[in-house]
């Protein structure tokens, strides 16, 4: 779901893979046909911008959905962040695939319908309220401290806690995956001390798949935010990463790319709290 969610999440440079011939010559392969893809639908036209990111058609914007919207939308949020769940708690099938020296450890297991999913554990030096306030209240805002987003945009407002939201990576250097764009729908739940944040991919007739973009689909996905120990300054934090990037791009590429990009929002994410650190 989110940041990207999520996410959240393919604005995605691999300097580990370029030290490799044979991953060049595959990369360049895989930029070749998403380019002819994008040529045989004749997505290949220049992108309408505004100083906030594309041209949304303003009339059919809906910040405050009909009542049986609202129940479809809050419907959907929810039963994302149950699958979510249910697959963090599935302890069965796990496999370690990076072990950072920071302590942050992502694992991958591989579902039904052979899609990898990646989980990382991390410990944040914030407290669970200022990380939902980043990354659920203020999730617009998240292209001001992640470079792997050119921006974000919440369409619709449905109560409190579900909102929808069309975002788009960034275009960066070394980015063998390519922009993407996401239209989802994001639900966040409060229990005792932790924060749950969840979302899936959401069809709407006014945003429609964008020019010169493929729209990948994420989800079911969730992050769960909880106080280390008892110690509210420290959270422990886990992010459930399913995502189908779509377009032409072999899973060995992918499943390399994926949990990069956890790391990389990770890394992110903690300069922006030692910034809010430093200037509180």
């Amino acid at each position: 779901m989110l940041p990207a969610v999520v996410k959240l999440c393919c604005g995605i440079s691999y300097p580990h893979l370029r030290s490799t011939a044979g991953l060049q010559r595959t990369a360049m392969a895989v930029i070749g046909q998403e380019i002819a893809h994008l040529q045989r639908w004749g997505q290949m036209q220049p992108r309408m911008r505004t100083h906030a990111g594309l041209n949304y058609n303003e009339s059919k914007r809906e910040d405050a959905p009909a009542k049986d919207d609202q129940l479809f939308y809050v419907q959907q949020g929810r039963g994302a962040m149950r699958k979510a769940l249910s697959m963090l708690e599935d302890k069965d099938g796990w496999k370690v695939e990076i072990r950072e020296s920071n302590g942050d450890v992502i694992c991958s297991k591989v579902m039904p319908g052979a899609r990898k999913v990646f989980r990382l554990e991390a410990v944040l030096e914030a407290g669970v309220d200022e990380l939902y306030d980043l990354l659920f209240t203020r999730v617009e805002e998240m292209h001001q401290w992640n470079p792997s987003i050119q921006h974000i945009k919440v369409l619709k407002h449905v109560g409190p806690e579900t909102i929808v939201t069309h975002e788009v990576s960034a275009e960066t250097a070394g980015n063998l995956i390519g922009q993407r764009d996401f239209l989802s729908v994001r639900h966040s739940c409060k229990q005792k001390s932790c924060v749950y944040l969840g979302g899936a991919a959401i069809q709407l007739e006014a945003i429609p798949p964008q020019a010169g973009f493929v729209r990948a689909e994420d989800g079911p996905t969730c992050i769960v935010i909880q106080p280390l120990d008892g110690d509210t300054r420290k959270s422990h934090f886990t992010w459930l990463l399913n995502m189908d990037v779509k377009g032409w791009l072999p899973k060995s590429i992918v499943n390399q790319a994926l949990p990069r990009a956890q790391l990389d929002f990770t890394r992110h994410l903690r300069r922006r709290l030692t910034a809010s650190a430093t200037l509180g």
